[in-house]
């Protein structure tokens, strides 16, 4: 060996030896390298590259590696992120406009927010093994429908200017009018306006903004509603019983953005005439975030329930008839009614539904006003204060904010920022002071201060000011049991624990929702959520001041339109459905900016996502269904027959890729040709990107747009249903029409769900392009492996290249239903196993879609499969008579531990197979906390609250 071959192989083994020892990419990508030979054995491919190779089709490859930065260590990427973190300056924020600092009780944080087994479970829609959360939720709902005084309320929105947005559309369908009107008052949150208008321009719906006291609702034959704000964004509170009267003879609805808080104190809209009421619960105990995520919330009449939308939790029974939750009225979303859908909300914010709730438990209606009266009586102390030193303040009864005159806003704001404090812009002569649990005697002294002498010693006679009957609450609230018992840490953490132990996540076993992509959600990854530097940072704070979210933003963003091949990234979208909605808004502005805005066919295959159709139709466009083939791929004949007929008008296809039956299909360069051709853009769902990071993008397949949903391909953990990230990408010609450019905002705040930005960020940062890349290759080994050792027992449904899948696979169970036994056995069975079931009865009824991720190692792949098999045996046993075909282990799944363990048992099959099927579940045992639930029952008894739930659990 030459004396330079020597120097370089000792150079690279001392490089060797001095690499990062907490490298990330091997902790992610779970199989080792003797489990990744094992699998490539069974699937007669000589290495993961030859099994990609055959799988993926050659047109569409990448030619080069993805554009990124090396990867970090878990250390030093946490390092880098907290030097980004030190560019936001926290200031104390008094700005308000629905956002306000809040203090976390620390069991809160640290048993739900910071806690794996709350926020890497999926949305409940095995109930079985979710009712801690769905226990929550019903407390949310409770918390909700008790303070707005209405009859039902929905598990959370996404923010409250897109609840604003969906209660315009509520008025709009069940007015049923072809043109409409709605009315917003000049004094609602500027944001929530913004919104509001970006969802009714696409509808054809006229906003007609002003002051309500001087609005005449019969004035205008076609109005469908109204909405107010109440206390409003002055601070204002406004006596809505006559105003809301004239709207209801009008014919019209009246809508309320209101504040939780405040209801503690003031009369309830439901109470004042309202018919829908709308906000954001982030006060209660969720962090400011830089603006999210935070929980929405929107609550209704019960002639109304049927057309409200999001997630809803009602009470029904289990198999033994005792109490049981479920998500109830699923029929109003989108799998089932598509394009008549009553929103394209998917899911929405649960975890942080979730934290609100406890927040209340804790604190209890006695706490909850007195942290309400504490904040009013610090408000009316600050507002004597100001009067004297010759400011004016409103002249209406306020809560928390004040708008404070006759001043010098520059001065004002000067001395402010000095302090390190925040005040709200409003003109040359104008300040906003928005006070919240957080204030302080000094902090009054100190605003005081702001505007010129502060003498508090002067205000020794002050008293607060009593809200007038009109406007004072007299109806109880929070009577229920659960929300004056736990007010005691330890009771309080013991409830938490409590509901967590009966709800499945990742910290228990694999959860293989096929399209959902349930990947790890990595400690250091969610540990910069906690940072006061991002949590502590209002959306509305002066640019100096974000510089850290502003960098953040910019590098993820960069990244993610590397990842995606695309020129440009938006952020804002809070949910994947609003990356839809986003994405197909910028569509419809690229039309009409080029004099075609005619274009209003949207094309979309069968098998798409429900979400597809539903925003598509919020987009204004009518929704034409694409036929697939026999093959799982688009019925290409028939995509061109229908592209041809409406080629004048067409402005979009929407399709998944890989197919949302796990398929990589080969023609998809020549349909995206063909839609370009016609004159349309092509919007692809970034469902399944991970299938396609480092391997393929959206743009080099020749889309103009898509979304991605960062809660499942870049590590953010769905949270029990929310919260999400929902990017739009686009390309060149389609920047000008992103969110907040050539269109208007579809978030509240302008960079969306920002706190939960850093796990992606860290996730990119940690994996780098080859991290990232042999991801992809990883979650196609393991589809395929899941795929080849099931095959022999439930038939796969659909296969691409060389009779292999991509990232998930369709297992078929419609064979047995002539043998008595449904999909549905087999999925609650698998509870019984320790698992939590695959997508059920989608896309392809009768099937289960399994998404295995690459996060999984092959032990745990192993242990699934053999659940599987096990669980076909039991089928077996029923067709082939050895089994009672109405009294089996898969007609009585999932069994519970009071089932199990009662004296009396006449089942024909033993105790040991019902609890314990299999090795593993001896060593572990999750125990599902109730038995099958009656879903035909809960919807015929619709009960959303928990006090129904208390009084059904007295009958039963």
């Amino acid at each position: 060996m030459s004396a330079s071959a020597s120097t370089a192989t000792s150079a690279t083994s001392l490089a060797s030896l001095l690499a990062p020892t907490d490298a990330f990419a091997h902790r992610h990508n779970s199989p080792g390298a003797d489990e990744r030979a094992a699998m490539l054995a069974l699937l007669g491919q000589p290495s993961l590259d030859a099994l990609v190779d055959a799988a993926v089709p050659p047109a569409i490859r990448l030619e080069r590696p993805l554009d990124l930065p090396a990867p970090l260590g878990e250390s030093a990427a946490l390092a880098e992120l907290r030097a980004v973190a030190s560019l936001n300056k926290v200031f104390r924020n008094f700005i308000g406009l629905g956002y306000h600092d809040t203090f976390t009780p620390p069991v809160i944080q640290r048993a739900i927010f910071e806690n794996p087994g709350w926020y890497t479970a999926y949305t409940p829609y095995q109930a079985e093994i979710a009712q801690g959360r769905l226990e929550a939720l019903l407390n949310f709902q409770t918390l909700v429908t008790d303070l707005t005084g209405l009859d039902i309320a929905n598990a959370s929105m996404l923010d409250e200017g897109t609840a604003a947005a969906e209660a315009m559309m509520l008025c709009h369908r069940s007015k049923g009018l072809a043109e409409a009107s709605f009315f917003v008052s000049d004094k609602c949150h500027p944001q929530t306006v913004e919104v509001v208008r970006t969802r009714a321009k696409p509808l054809g719906i006229e906003v007609i903004t002003g002051d309500h006291a001087a609005f005449d609702p019969a004035s205008v034959a076609n109005l469908c509603g109204v909405l107010v704000q109440y206390p409003d964004t002055t601070g204002g509170i406004h006596d809505f019983t006559t105003f809301f009267a004239a709207v209801k003879a009008a014919g019209a609805y009246s809508v309320v953005a209101t504040d939780l808080l405040a209801l503690t104190l003031l009369k309830s809209p439901g109470e004042l005439g309202a018919d829908v009421a709308v906000g954001s619960a982030q006060r209660f105990g969720v962090p400011l975030g830089g603006g999210g995520p935070h929980a929405g919330f929107f609550a209704t009449r019960d002639a109304l329930k049927r057309q409200m939308p999001g997630r809803l939790v009602g009470v029904s029974k289990d198999a033994q008839g005792r109490p049981a939750l479920r998500l109830s009225l699923g029929t109003r979303e989108q799998h089932i009614r598509r394009d008549k859908a009553t929103s394209n909300i998917c899911t929405a914010q649960v975890l942080l539904a979730v934290m609100a709730s406890m927040y209340a438990v804790y604190h209890g209606p006695a706490g909850l006003k007195r942290i309400a009266t504490r904040v009013k009586t610090l408000t009316d102390l600050l507002a004597a204060g100001l009067r004297r030193l010759g400011a004016t303040v409103n002249a209406e009864p306020t809560f928390d904010t004040l708008t404070v005159g006759n001043v010098s806003a520059e001065r004002v704001h000067a001395a402010a920022e000095a302090r390190k404090l925040n005040l709200r812009h409003v003109d040359a002569y104008t300040v906003g002071i928005a006070l919240d649990e957080l204030a302080t005697l000094d902090d009054v002294q100190t605003l005081l201060g702001l505007f010129g002498e502060a003498d508090l010693a002067a205000l020794d006679n002050f008293s607060p000011v009593e809200y007038p009957a009109a406007l004072a609450r007299t109806s109880p609230f929070l009577t229920a049991k659960v929300f004056n018992q736990y007010h005691t840490e330890h009771e309080m953490l013991r409830y938490i624990k409590r509901l967590e132990a009966k709800d499945l996540s990742l910290c228990h076993s694999m959860i293989s929702l096929g399209s959902c992509t349930m990947k790890l959600n990595a400690a250091s990854e969610m540990l910069p959520v906690s940072w006061p530097e991002f949590g502590k940072i209002h959306p509305y704070a002066p640019a100096a001041q974000t510089k850290g979210y502003a960098r953040l933003v910019a590098e993820l963003t960069g990244w993610l339109s590397e990842i995606t091949g695309f020129a440009a990234t938006s952020i804002q979208p809070n949910a994947g459905s609003q990356g839809e909605y986003a994405g197909l808004l910028a569509i419809r502005g690229y039309h009409e900016s080029r004099g075609e805005g005619h274009r209003d066919i949207c094309l979309i295959p069968t098998s798409a996502h429900g979400t597809n159709p539903a925003s598509a139709v919020m987009c204004g466009y009518t929704v034409v269904p694409v036929a697939c083939d026999a093959l799982g791929n688009i019925d290409v004949a028939d995509l061109k027959a229908k592209t041809d007929k409406h080629a004048a008008k067409l402005a979009a296809l929407m399709i998944t890729y890989p197919s949302t039956h796990g398929v990589f299909e080969t023609s998809i360069r020549d349909i995206c040709a063909a839609i370009h051709a016609a004159g349309g853009q092509v919007y692809m769902d970034g469902a399944n990107m991970n299938a396609q990071v480092g391997l393929t993008s959206p743009g080099h397949i020749g889309a103009d747009v898509c979304h991605l949903n960062l809660h499942k391909t870049f590590c953010i953990p769905h949270g029990g249903g929310g919260p999400g990230v929902g990017p739009v990408c686009v390309a060149a010609h389609l920047v000008p029409f992103l969110p907040g450019a050539g269109v208007g905002p579809v978030s509240a705040a302008p960079w969306g769900s920002a706190s939960i930005l850093v796990i992606s960020w860290m996730y990119v940062r940690m994996m780098g392009a080859a991290g990232l890349t042999e991801a992809t290759k990883v979650a196609i080994l393991n589809a395929n492996y899941v795929a080849k050792r099931l095959e022999s027992f439930f038939p796969v449904l659909y296969r691409g290249n060389a009779g292999l899948v991509a990232h998930e696979c369709i297992v078929d169970l419609r064979g047995w239903k002539k043998h008595g036994v449904e999909v549905e056995d087999a999925a609650k069975r698998l509870m019984d196993y320790g698992y939590h079931a695959p997508t059920m009865s989608w896309p392809v009824a009768g099937t289960l879609m399994i998404e295995p991720t690459e996060s999984e190692t092959k032990a745990e792949l192993d242990r699934f499969c053999d659940a599987m098999i096990s669980i076909h045996g039991e089928m077996q046993a029923v067709a082939n008579g050895e089994a009672d075909p109405a009294s089996n282990p898969l007609k009585h799944a999932p069994h519970t531990a009071r089932v199990v363990c009662a004296d009396e048992w006449t089942r024909p099959y033993s105790r040991e197979q019902a609890a314990f099927p299999a090795p593993w579940v001896r060593e572990s045992k999750f125990w599902p906390a109730v038995g099958r639930v009656d879903n035909v029952y809960g919807d015929r008894n619709l009960v959303c609250s928990c006090v129904g739930m208390e009084a059904f659990a007295d009958q039963a």
